[in-house]
């Protein structure tokens, strides 16, 4: 049993993640192994925060218990990552974040608070006083529009609009399959770090009725400062293989200006979490019996 609990393993200490896709991953000690037909990759995943799994993948019982054992979120995705089908749990079982996240949506008072600190973080200033919600996405449409105006600009790539078809992602023009396959996996490293947080993908404050809204709603924090350069910088060095390029840039950006250190701490701050020391048990022993609800006051049957 580890004595120092701030020497377990930590989400902004991991790399961001791995796709893999037409292959078998199997275990090999405490490392994985993926055969495909270029050959055998051994990869070790003490560090991997998300693991995604592409067509065409295999993955073992044993490959599966090493992942969880190392705390790695898995999603099963698409092809080039524009899919997400599923996930594996992340490294904690703790619940007060859940509880917490879930009284503040459930609050109508306090969930428009969440979503102005939301947009305030946005903005990156504080938003003036008597600004309606409708005011303030106008606001934050034209941020939008003017990123990827500048994007444009900066990088010189004709762009006439977010324009893309779901049932067929190849039909795009190179920008916007960039912009797809960016924002897929700023989804997927978001995710990721919800989950390890002991948070719920699907509780979100300003989109909603999604098992995924909170992702987006995170997400959304960063898109101006990661996705959208990225995308637009990529397509400026041509259309081929432009998924894949695109994945190297975003996978690069998000160790240069560490993402993964951003995420949970920006999540706490949003929803006014103050960490208690004493939840870190549970994830320590994970046969600990749980406490049982106590309704306090209320008495059976009156």
């Amino acid at each position: 049993m580890m004595d120092d609990l701030h020497l377990l393993p930590k989400l902004r200490d991991s790399l961001s993640y791995l796709y893999i896709e037409h292959a078998v991953i199997e275990r090999d000690k405490s490392a994985l192994l993926v055969l495909q037909q270029t050959g055998r990759t051994l990869l070790p995943i003490a560090n991997l925060c998300l693991l995604l799994l592409g067509p065409g993948t295999s993955l073992t019982h044993a490959a599966v218990v090493l992942l969880a054992q190392n705390g790695t979120s898995v999603v099963w995705a698409g092809e080039d990552a524009n899919k997400f089908y599923a996930q594996g749990n992340g490294e904690t079982r703790r619940a007060a974040h859940l509880l917490k996240q879930a009284e503040l949506v459930c609050d109508p008072h306090a969930r428009l608070e969440v979503v102005m600190r939301m947009y305030e973080m946005r903005f990156g200033y504080p938003l003036e006083a008597g600004l309606s919600l409708e005011q303030i996405r106008g606001k934050e449409g034209a941020r939008v529009r003017n990123a990827y105006a500048e994007a444009s600009r900066k990088f010189g790539v004709k762009w006439q609009g977010r324009k893309y078809d779901r049932s067929n992602w190849a039909n795009a023009d190179p920008v916007n399959r960039a912009l797809s396959a960016a924002n897929a996996l700023l989804n997927g490293i978001c995710h990721a770090a919800i989950v390890s947080g002991g948070y719920s993908p699907g509780l979100g404050f300003l989109h909603t009725r999604l098992h995924l809204s909170f992702v987006y709603d995170i997400a959304d924090l960063y898109k101006t400062e990661f996705t959208i350069p990225a995308a637009f910088y990529t397509a400026a060095q041509g259309s081929e293989k432009i998924e894949k390029r695109t994945r190297e840039t975003c996978r690069e950006l998000f160790r240069q200006e560490k993402l993964l250190r951003r995420i949970l701490p920006d999540i706490d701050r949003l929803l006014h979490i103050e960490d208690r020391n004493e939840y870190n048990v549970l994830d320590e022993d994970l046969s600990l019996p749980v406490d049982w609800w106590q309704p306090g006051e209320i008495v059976p049957g009156e």
